[in-house]
């Protein structure tokens, strides 16, 4: 049975590593780029499981299946490939300010919760904070922003770096059999019967499958209009930082992603932290310039976290485009309306690396049940 991916982002890779462990399957990956170019390239890789504010169905059970599976899926790809694929083990820090009473209690609510679930989250006072995590600040002089009131530690989230896992996947993939081509545009999708799309027509020539999985981020919205079937994503700009501090922050040897009002601090190495990121529309259109006075305020929150950032040299900024479904919730995973063997694994907006293994599967579980073509 031949099936084609259509992306290699971060998404598409996960999926054609699972596929590739399926008996039966020759699989075809095509992306216009080479992997890991779009906003997988841009993304910072914090996987924000059990300290989501998701707590059941389809959005939990999601986010539940990728923590898990990454912790197996890391020395299952390392050892495959001799790969190092950088993976934060130290868990995520979420600064609270001077939150509401209201707030503190659905903290203590999702802890209750995630104990019930099986999962850890504690919560930490400002003493505790001191003491494990010296470089965060309390107290503002400048007033940037509230007052550090406490934090709430997930010791089983984590962060990875997404190009190094995407390449990883990529190359595990490859000596499964997998076919990747990259450099490669789908110029059409012509449909000879009604409900079944047979092969599209590419800069390479032609391509035929069994079945088409679109994993193409913002790619898919002109993928989908050649198939009569728009399923409409925007993008929404990120706008990181790379700052090199020369030393570690705090204890050396306790460094987890820290985050506080929607801004991650990421230990990526000695003394090196990635630092974003914004989250921008278009004004108008779908052009969105990169708001340089955004990324600043992103600059100025982390060092209002952490003052030693203030000396830290940036060492390069980067931006990339998120794939956001307009008027429906994100991830876009399922059937194409109107196709029996067209599937969509796409529009997860700031959430591709955390999802990546839950998509994956539940593209294999489509595949699988369905044989060929439905």
């Amino acid at each position: 049975m031949n099936v084609v991916i259509i992306g290699c982002g971060v998404v598409g890779a996960a999926i054609a590593y699972e596929l590739s462990q399926v008996k039966g399957l020759k699989i075809t990956v095509c992306d216009r780029q080479a992997p890991a170019q779009a906003s997988t390239g841009a993304a910072l890789g914090v996987l924000m499981g059990v300290i989501s504010q998701k707590i059941k169905g389809k959005a939990w059970q999601m986010r539940q299946t990728s923590i898990q599976r990454y912790e197996t899926l890391i020395p299952e790809l390392e050892a495959l490939t001799g790969r190092k694929i950088p993976f934060n083990r130290q868990g995520i820090l979420m600064l609270l300010s001077d939150s509401s009473l209201e707030e503190m209690s659905a903290w203590e609510k999702l802890v209750e919760i995630r104990h019930s679930q099986g999962w850890n989250l504690e919560i930490w006072d400002t003493a505790k904070l001191e003491n494990i995590c010296p470089q965060v600040d309390f107290y503002d002089g400048l007033r940037l922003r509230e007052k550090v009131t406490g934090a709430v530690y997930s010791p089983q989230d984590r962060q990875i770096d997404p190009t190094a896992l995407t390449l990883a996947l990529v190359e595990a993939a490859q000596q499964n059999g997998v076919t990747f081509k990259f450099g490669v545009t789908v110029l059409d999708a012509p449909t000879s019967t009604p409900e079944f799309c047979n092969q599209l027509e590419t800069t390479e020539g032609k391509i035929a499958a069994d079945w088409f999985v679109i994993a193409a981020g913002l790619g898919s919205t002109p993928l989908t209009a050649k198939l009569n079937q728009i399923i409409d994503i925007r993008p929404v700009l990120g706008q990181a930082l790379q700052m090199r501090v020369g030393h570690r922050l705090g204890n050396p040897d306790f460094q987890p992603a820290i985050t506080g009002n929607d801004v991650h601090i990421v230990p990526v190495g000695d003394g090196d932290y990635w630092v974003g990121a914004t989250v921008e529309f278009p004004s108008k259109g779908d052009e969105i310039p990169p708001n340089q006075e955004l990324l600043e305020s992103i600059r100025e929150q982390a060092i209002a976290f952490c003052p030693e950032l203030a000396t830290a040299t940036i060492l390069r900024t980067w931006s990339g485009l998120r794939p956001r479904p307009e008027g429906r919730p994100a991830p876009v995973i399922g059937k194409l309306p109107g196709f029996s063997n067209v599937l969509l694994a796409t529009g997860h907006y700031r959430n591709g690396v955390l999802l990546a293994p839950a998509t994956a599967y539940a593209i294999r579980e489509m595949i699988i049940s369905q044989g060929a073509g439905g």
